[in-house]
Parts: structure tokens; sequence; C-alpha cells
């Protein structure tokens, strides 16, 4: 299925084919495929190159896994535990360079995360972001101490095919991709 951008202007085709998926394929991820994701979150942006994004990688069938599952609402949990892999995406609060709070910590993650769903895109894999999941029962289940926060979940795998999904999602999956023009983010003209 190709849901490329509707893009007004030019822009990098990695940008243009990523969107959000809910059918994913009964495949695997190599390991290979993973470790080039997470080298693209590891050079991502970050205040005082304080790479604060710290991530839990559960594999379809393992412990960990099942646990981020259970924290996903069941809107998301009724598409999500086709996916082959679920990240748990969390940041650490304090900076360690200096012990301060990091006000930039979630924008950091987020900018994190946009990597590595690009370099996915890059590695032929479709990840899908989501905030439908119970932060405190993650916290809770993983362990993670007052340093690290929980704020969101990816879907990460091979594009599998809407016809497997409900009437509903398969619906959603099929429609096209739109958004907003860019005169109705941009605060100036240029």
């Amino acid at each position: 299925m190709n849901k490329k951008a509707n893009n007004e202007f030019p822009m990098n085709s990695l940008s243009e084919q990523r969107w959000s998926p809910r059918s994913f394929k009964n495949q695997k991820v190599e390991k290979e495929k993973l470790q080039s994701i997470f080298e693209a979150a590891r050079w991502s942006a970050s205040a005082y190159n304080g790479q604060p994004w710290r991530f839990l990688v559960g594999f379809q069938g393992d412990k960990t896994y099942n646990l981020i599952y259970e924290t996903l609402v069941e809107f998301n949990q009724q598409w999500a535990g086709k996916a082959p892999v679920l990240i748990l995406n969390c940041y650490q609060i304090h900076f360690t360079h200096n012990g301060a709070l990091n006000l930039t910590a979630e924008y950091d993650l987020g900018q994190a995360v946009a990597n590595y769903s690009l370099e996915a895109i890059n590695q032929g894999l479709y990840s899908h972001q989501m905030t439908g999941f119970d932060s405190l029962k993650a916290e809770s289940f993983f362990g993670l101490g007052e340093e690290v926060k929980v704020f969101s979940v990816t879907a990460l795998g091979y594009l599998g095919d809407a016809d497997d999904l409900t009437e509903d999602f398969k619906k959603m999956e099929t429609s096209e991709r739109k958004r907003i023009n860019q005169s109705a983010f941009l605060l100036n003209k240029f």
C-alpha cells in the first residue's frame, strides 16, 4: 500500500513515505535493522547533548512485549498486538552532567523517536507512535524509578495487509493522508 504524502513542496523521500499503519506482517525484525534504527536515535540533537532518551524494546512473545502491550488502551490493543516489536519511549528527567532538571527532555525524546521513525522507513519498516497507554502502569511494571519517565509507545514492523484489520481499522488504514496547510501553522509569512 502506497500512502506517500501529497506534498505541496519538495522534501526527502523518507518523510514522504512515513505514515502510521495499524497493519503489521507477522515477520521478525532483524537485529541489524533495529541497531540502525537506534543508531539514528543516538545521533539526534538534544540540549547540552544530554541524550535523555531511554528505550525498552519488546519482541512479540517475550515478557517485555507482553507488559508493554498490557499498558495500551483497548483501542490500541486491538491492532498493536500484531506488531513484532513494541518500544516503550522514556526519558531521564535530570541532566547527567550537572543533575539539573532537564526541561527539554520530552522534546529531545521526540526528536530521537522522529529520527528512528525515519530510519525505520529507510530500513523498510514502519512505526506507529501511541500515547494511548497507561504510563503509571508502565513505570510500575518496569520499576524505572523516579529518574526515568515513560512518555509513549511505538509499534514497529513490516507493513501488513489492510484486509487483515477489522472494517473500522481497514477504513482508517486505506484513507487518504491529510495534513493542514503550512499557512495554518506558520505564524508569519516569508
